[in-house]
């Protein structure tokens, strides 16, 4: 049974994040919150400096504008201001992210990798306002400035890059001594916005509009770890904080611009815990993560599939060889989510680290947490093969009902605490937020299979599936079966156009250092775990696979490589 926000008697509309954070650190107001190289802040210290940026935005004018409690704005509608969020990891971005939660307005996620072209399109697409951004994304942030028509408040985050403040921006550190306003500050409420941006890595991003109460119980620590019931007020968090039944020290490496690490960091602060930053976050460097995470005795270390798990275990795996192994003794667990694991890659890491538990997490921008699996030494689970949570199951293709047990080729489908829709996209939202027998449910288009024993196999996302000669091909089914080349370091699937097939599958493959495979061997191998039709048509050999900083394929780019091998092979 789901508790609604109605039976929350501390918190109106249900819980905030704002609150959340200002709640735990009441509790603790001297444990470490946050450390990266040589800062160590405190919940106490990091919510003052919360506050203070939050009266500055306020001071700036930004807030609520319309109500959504009485049922003034649609799903797909903002009643706040938006401040994207252009950073890189660091105690500003969740700094910047709580106070706009805390200023009622709505934080928006921003991609640090994009191009001119691709920022200019969110940033106006998501109506901002408010920008937090790096001193050295300056310049990108100079040559666009004039196409946000909404853009007005700039703050500017001193780093390395040496950039001179923009005409009009404020200096970030300086802001942190601002007072109360004299109107006095907003009072935060369960329904106000959360805002994720979505990859984009098939089509242009899209951002996801979440009642702050809905996230935070479903995916961002408001229901205890294994538990159903969500906590029963803010109060309650307080004493879990406090009591460090929660608590733990957890080595990010993901960005914060990913919604997955938003809702680790979240679960960590619920419990009191700290949240550790690998020194460098330009990229993802395997063994200063790992000295970190020892010197800091990190127990937790969530991964974003094989783009930062196989760089992790390699080095574990190298420093072993070399007679100086890493004391992980005190690492207990290893989160895998928003990116397959390729069932090498878990079995290297378990066969590395035989004491930790290995857990894999499904859910996607729209949904949420979904579904998990947990894998032991000598207890390994199959691979795509989840449990899913009581309001989780797998819907018929036209979305009309839910399957039984047994039942194929659907789509996998979550209700209760869901999204209220696409900001600015009331045809999408109708579409990814059907109703069916009276309930609302989230269907953002993974296929799925419902198994006998009631578990779930996720087969992928629609979007990426390839229509070959009528049959379907799931991508990442086919990506795993060439992942097991011993060749292959990295491998992305996608589909092209073909005469014969309509869409043909290719497999562009980045092959480890120094190690050769002739096509035969790796579609031969290919072959030994998927049907004849789902073996690609060519591979495409690239000296690296691109991915997200969140370590998400980049289809678009990988389409573009073959269909460029395609082009090549005709005129050659």
């Amino acid at each position: 049974m789901v508790t609604t926000s109605s039976s929350l008697p501390s918190a109106a509309g249900g819980f905030n994040l704002s609150t959340v954070f200002d709640t735990v650190a009441g509790a603790v107001p001297d444990r470490e919150v946050m450390v990266w190289r040589d800062l160590r802040l405190t919940y106490g210290v990091m919510n003052a400096r919360i506050d203070a940026l939050a009266h500055h935005l306020v001071e700036q004018g930004l807030g609520c504008r319309t109500e959504r409690a009485g049922g003034a704005l649609a799903g797909h509608e903002s009643g706040q201001d938006h401040v994207s969020l252009y950073l890189r990891n660091g105690n500003e971005y969740l700094e910047a992210m709580v106070a706009s939660y805390r200023a009622r307005s709505a934080a928006v996620n921003v991609n640090y990798r994009y191009v001119e072209e691709e920022l200019a399109y969110l940033l106006t697409d998501a109506a901002t306002t408010a920008l937090v951004y790096h001193a050295e994304f300056a310049p990108q942030v100079a040559a666009i400035r004039d196409r946000l028509p909404h853009l007005r408040v700039l703050v500017q985050v001193a780093d390395e890059s040496g950039n001179d403040l923009l005409p009009g921006a404020v200096d970030y550190e300086s802001v942190l001594a601002t007072p109360p306003p004299a109107s006095g500050m907003p009072t935060p409420t369960g329904d106000d916005l959360f805002i994720i941006y979505t990859g984009g890595t098939t089509g242009m991003p899209k951002g996801v509009l979440w009642r702050h109460d809905d996230i935070y119980v479903s995916s961002m620590g408001g229901t205890v770890f294994g538990g159903e019931e969500p906590f029963a007020s803010y109060d309650a968090i307080a004493e879990h904080a406090a009591s460090g039944a929660g608590r733990m020290t957890m080595l990010l490496v993901a960005p914060f611009m990913h919604g997955a690490a938003q809702w680790s960091t979240f679960h960590m602060i619920t419990g009191g815990g700290t949240i550790v930053i690998p020194d460098d976050v330009r990229r993802f460097d395997a063994a200063g993560a790992l000295a970190v995470a020892i010197r800091e005795k990190a127990v937790s270390f969530p991964v974003v599939g094989d783009a930062v798990a196989l760089p992790l275990v390699e080095e574990i795996e190298r420093a072993a060889a070399a007679g100086t192994p890493y004391d992980l003794s005190g690492l207990a667990a290893i989160n895998n989510g928003s990116a397959p694991l390729t069932p090498s890659v878990r079995a290297r890491i378990l066969e590395a680290l035989p004491h930790i538990l290995l857990m894999d997490a499904a859910g996607s921008s729209e949904t949420g947490l979904q579904m998990s699996s947990m894998s032991l030494k000598g207890a390994e689970v199959e691979a795509a093969v989840f449990t899913p949570q009581s309001d989780t199951t797998v819907v018929d293709e036209a979305m009309s009902r839910t399957f039984e047990p047994g039942e194929r080729g659907g789509w996998l489908a979550r209700r209760d605490r869901v999204p209220l829709g696409y900001l600015g996209d009331a045809d999408k939202t109708a579409r990814t937020f059907p109703t069916i027998d009276g309930v609302r449910w989230s269907v953002p288009g993974d296929r799925a299979d419902l198994l006998e024993d009631g578990r779930i196999a996720l087969l992928g996302r629609d979007s990426v599936t390839i229509n070959s000669g009528g049959e379907k091909i799931f991508v990442e089914e086919v990506e795993r079966a060439l992942a097991e080349h011993d060749a292959v370091r990295d491998v992305v699937v996608v589909g092209r156009p073909s005469t014969r097939w309509g869409s043909e599958a290719v497999a562009v493959v980045q092959l480890h250092d120094g190690v050769e495979a002739s096509d035969e061997e790796l579609l031969a191998e290919c072959g030994k775990h998927v049907a004849r039709y789902k073996v690609p048509k060519q591979v495409v050999r690239v000296a690296r696979v691109e991915r997200s900083p969140s370590g998400k394929a980049d289809y678009r780019w990988a389409k573009a490589r073959a269909v460029e091998a395609a082009a090549v092979a005709v005129t050659g």
